[in-house]
């Protein structure tokens, strides 16, 4: 197993790796819209904190070898159901391939972030 790391994401927030490569797939752990730049939540709403994600999960998984487009199930979790909608639509423009997915509303985030999303994906 290989624990990756990349500057281009944000540090993780406890004892935990960015992703794990192993069997031929990455295991990304959830991504919260932390930009890697200021190590800080920048944006407020759900358009920005779903665009910040989608930077960081990209950048975790360029980080292995992966993209996108080889990904094979997402779990995402939004701190109010009702910005479903909009999550919606800005997911759709990175998760062009539909992986398998999950997407439930969770009582609290950390940081309080709005949303987070994690991924598993080929190599």
């Amino acid at each position: 197993m290989q624990k990756i790391h990349t500057e281009n994401a944000p540090k993780a927030v406890g004892p935990y790796s960015q992703a794990a490569v192993s069997g031929g797939f990455v295991f990304t752990s959830g991504q919260i819209a932390i930009d890697p730049s200021t190590n800080a939540v920048e944006a407020t709403d759900i358009t920005g904190q779903t665009e910040q994600v989608m930077k960081n999960l990209g950048a975790v998984l360029e980080a292995t070898g992966s993209s996108f487009d080889k990904a094979v199930k997402t779990t995402c979790f939004l701190a109010d159901m009702n910005d479903f909608g909009t999550f919606n639509e800005i997911y759709g423009k990175y998760f062009t391939s539909l992986p398998a997915r999950s997407c439930v509303a969770v009582k609290t985030l950390p940081k309080n972030v709005l949303v987070e999303v994690e991924v598993i994906a080929e190599v």
